[in-house]
């Protein structure tokens, strides 16, 4: 699994013109599911996106997690962040996993983060969205559930 982690003050999806989505100070996760993944991915990910420690503290210091200061999760599945683009000009998306497979993957890594985080809102997996991201900071950062970077 790969997910791109924005800090944001305010992110919104929107599909044909209607709100699906819609969190304030918390953070943005696009979501990509491999053929490889696992439910042992789903859980690191997981893990790791909620325990990062990306907000500021009373010194301005970077020592707080989404937990910690009961921030909001918006997840938007993303499967171009497994787009190879190494050869030509065209990404491949062979890596990517699809249809009710990623679905159900999807539902899952949404599903845990629920457990712990009061406020997550979703995308529409599979649907052509459009989404708002207001980055806070900026911070983004990329993890790969493989940790290939």
């Amino acid at each position: 699994m790969r997910a791109v982690v924005q800090r944001v003050k305010y992110s919104k999806v929107e599909i044909n013109g209607e709100v699906v989505g819609e969190i304030n100070k918390g953070l943005n996760v696009l979501l990509g599911i491999s053929r490889e993944d696992t439910k042992e991915h789903i859980t690191y990910l997981k893990d790791k996106i909620l325990n990062l420690r990306i907000f500021e503290d009373e010194n301005g210091k970077l020592n707080k997690s989404l937990i910690d200061v009961g921030g909001e999760l918006l997840i938007v599945s993303q499967f171009t962040l497994y787009g190879d683009c190494r050869k030509g000009r065209r990404p491949s998306f062979i890596e990517a996993l699809g249809g009710d497979e990623a679905e159900k993957m999807y539902e899952e890594f949404v599903r845990q983060c629920r457990e712990t985080i009061p406020k997550v809102d979703t995308g529409r997996f599979g649907a052509d969205m459009l989404v708002t991201i207001e980055n806070d900071g900026p911070v983004t950062l990329m993890i790969d559930s493989n940790k290939t970077f």
